[in-house]
């Protein structure tokens, strides 16, 4: 092996670690959390939102019902009320619209507090659904504007990736397959840090200081390992 490719694999090394905290970056953007967070109150808000706008839809079903009800009421009362007065029935008949007419009178009265009972729930539903729907708009637009700015930086980071990406592999070209294959195996167990600049007598991956005999023994082999933690050795 050229001695070459081992400053080779340290750019390597450099571009990869690069890598690594633009891909860090990209998955731990603060936005992240806030629009996770913002997405799940949403959802929630929606919920509440859609539940109200139900309550609502209800109360106007109820006081159209009962509406129409009390306009049959008043109608039947009012024929009812006619015939009483116009006279020509018996006694026991004069007696029994009379009765009919209480009765009706009774159920007129028990719908049309029905009625404002209905419509004193329904503006508090309408505030209560428009409130809401306030939340909703606020908190979508807060949740797209944060969206907007995570896809921003996305782009622009994995542009840099790109960028990143190319030059490792223009730096690969002059690396043996063998060393490239041991480079990545001590990567995956090395904490990403595969090769080591030897200076000075110290391992930059493990920060040990190495001896007279063991720099003897790790430069000693065809290709430089550190005696303590088996990086690659680059001097």
């Amino acid at each position: 092996m050229e001695i070459i490719s081992f400053a080779d694999l340290l750019d390597v090394q450099d571009l990869d670690l690069q890598i690594d905290r633009l891909l860090e970056q990209r998955q731990s953007l603060p936005e992240l959390d806030e629009y996770k967070t913002a997405h799940g109150e949403l959802g929630e808000l929606t919920s509440a939102r859609d539940a109200a706008a139900l309550v609502l839809r209800q109360l106007d079903l109820d006081l159209d019902k009962s509406e129409g009800e009390l306009q049959i009421l008043e109608i039947k009362l009012d024929e009812h009320e006619t015939r009483l007065f116009a006279g020509g029935m018996s006694g026991r008949e004069t007696e029994h619209m009379r009765l009919e007419v209480q009765g009706l009178k009774g159920q007129r009265e028990a719908m049309e507090e029905r009625v404002l009972k209905i419509l004193e729930d329904v503006d508090p539903a309408k505030e209560e659904v428009a409130r809401l729907d306030g939340e909703v708009q606020v908190l979508t637009s807060t949740k797209d504007a944060l969206e907007a700015s995570i896809k921003d930086q996305w782009r622009k980071i994995d542009a840099e990736l790109a960028r990143k990406e190319e030059r490792k592999k223009e730096a690969m070209a002059v690396i043996s397959d063998d060393l490239i294959e041991l480079y990545e195996k001590l990567r995956r167990i090395k904490e990403g840090v595969a090769v080591a600049a030897f200076d000075h007598g110290v391992c930059g991956g493990c920060h040990m200081t190495l001896s007279r005999a063991e720099q003897e023994e790790a430069f000693g082999e065809e290709m430089p390992r550190c005696v303590h933690c088996r990086r690659i050795l680059v001097a």
